[in-house]
C-alpha cells in the first residue's frame, strides 16, 4: 500500500504542470503530493512494510515533485540573484555529498537525517506562505536550514554512518 501513495505522487506532480501555479487546482495537487509523502512512510512503518524499494521509490517521487514545482513556481517568483546563488550552492553540497557517498560507499547514498526531513517541511510550506509573507524573509530560513541540513548529511555520509 505505501509503494502505490508513492508512486501516485508521480503523476500527481507531472498533474502539476498543466496548471497555473498558485491557482486552487495547482494547490489542490500540490497538497495532494505532499501529503502523499508524509502518508506513504507513516503507512509503510505501521504496517511494517518499508523496502528498499520503497525508500528508492519515495525519491524518485520527491524528486519528481520537486522539479516540477521548480519548473512551475521559479518562473512566476521574483528571486533575487544572491538567493539563486546560495540555492546553487546548497545543490553543490548536495552533489558532492552523492558523488562521495558512491564513492565511499560503491553505492548512491539518501541520508534521511531530521533536518533533511525540516528542511522537506519548511520547502513544502513555503509556496503556501508566499501570498502571506514576503519570501526573501522564508527562503532565507529555508536556505540556512537546507545549508546546515546539506552540511551534516555530508559529514555522516563521510563518516560512514
Amino acid at each position: 500500500m505505501a509503494n502505490i501513495i508513492t508512486g501516485l505522487r508521480i503523476p500527481v506532480s507531472f498533474a502539476l504542470l498543466f496548471f497555473p501555479a498558485f491557482s486552487a487546482p495547482f494547490y489542490a495537487l500540490y497538497l495532494t503530493a505532499g501529503i502523499s509523502d508524509v502518508l506513504d512512510g507513516a503507512v509503510a512503518r505501521r504496517t511494517n512494510t518499508a523496502t528498499g524499494l520503497g525508500a528508492r521509490l519515495d525519491t524518485v517521487a520527491d524528486f519528481a515533485f520537486v522539479a516540477v514545482c521548480l519548473i512551475k513556481l521559479l518562473p512566476v517568483m521574483d528571486i533575487p540573484v544572491w538567493l539563486y546563488i546560495w540555492i546553487g550552492a546548497i545543490a553543490l553540497i548536495k552533489f558532492i555529498n552523492v558523488a562521495s557517498g558512491f564513492v565511499t560507499q560503491k553505492r548512491f547514498v539518501a541520508v534521511h537525517t531530521a533536518m533533511n526531513k525540516v528542511t522537506g517541511a519548511l520547502l513544502f510550506i513555503f509556496p503556501l506562505t508566499w501570498p502571506l509573507v514576503d519570501p526573501r524573509y522564508t527562503a532565507t530560513a529555508v536556505c540556512a536550514i537546507a545549508t546546515f541540513a546539506a552540511i551534516q548529511e555530508g559529514h555522516l555520509i563521510r563518516s560512514g554512518r
